[in-house]
């Protein structure tokens, strides 16, 4: 146990510059056991329905989104949460947390929030982070509570957990697009790798945003999810 503790200080402590960057690509790894890689958050019903037929039809889905939710709502949202973390203000997390399901338009992406957020509040108890168990009520509501929770507990900076968030997000969509589409790996990197120069200037916008500047509405998307809800065969989670 006393070497258990001496790595839990030490993974929450420690002065080394490269530590947070290692811990930022562990919370956003495809292998964390979240289930990200079980939602298309749309996308399997849009490519049934033909809305997405090809690697341009996904990006101009996924840029849409990304100049939309997660520039004025999610990031924004992210941000705050991590710095009510550091003030150890479990209201003030509720309250956004509260914001951020508000803007989940359909039932189905309601689900997926809290259930990552209680697969990842699991996960932060099990590192051993500091009040995450007192925290969970909070934590269990949704994945960017604890995100933000553990991006201050390892001294991620708020860009880069923000950058690291937007990344997860967009590669998970993506690896459900190329299944879905179908799309070649080749073709599914290329497309990656354009979305992802939008990332930097989203969030430099997105921590720029006033508090009464947050929310957003993607209406193609709250469809696609609803219809995915009943779809009669499907791939991914509703």
């Amino acid at each position: 146990m006393a070497v258990r503790a001496r790595i839990i200080r030490a993974m929450c402590t420690s002065t080394d510059g490269t530590l947070p960057l290692l811990r930022l690509m562990h919370l956003v790894s495809p292998s964390l056991p979240v289930g990200g890689f079980t939602y298309s958050q749309g996308i399997e019903w849009a490519v049934e329905t033909g809305w997405i037929r090809d690697a341009d039809d996904l990006e101009r889905w996924m840029a849409d989104q990304i100049g939309s939710s997660l520039r004025y709502l999610d990031l924004p949202l992210l941000v705050r949460m991590q710095a009510a973390s550091r003030e150890r203000d479990q209201a003030v997390v509720s309250g956004w947390v509260d914001i951020l399901l508000a803007g989940r338009e359909t039932t189905e992406l309601r689900r997926e929030e809290a259930a990552r957020g209680r697969a990842l509040a699991d996960l932060l108890i099990a590192w051993g982070l500091e009040d995450a168990l007192a925290w969970k009520p909070q934590l269990a509501c949704s994945q960017a509570a604890g995100f933000a929770f553990a991006a201050d507990a390892w001294r991620i900076a708020p860009s880069d957990a923000a950058t690291g968030y937007a990344w997860s997000w967009l590669e998970n969509l993506v690896v459900a697009g190329i299944k879905l589409v179908p799309l070649g790996q080749t073709r599914g990197q290329q497309t990656l790798a354009r979305l992802a120069t939008l990332i930097p200037s989203t969030v430099a916008a997105a921590l720029e945003i006033a508090d009464e500047e947050i929310g957003t509405s993607t209406p193609a998307l709250a469809i696609a999810s609803s219809a995915h809800e009943t779809q009669y065969t499907r791939l991914f989670r509703s």
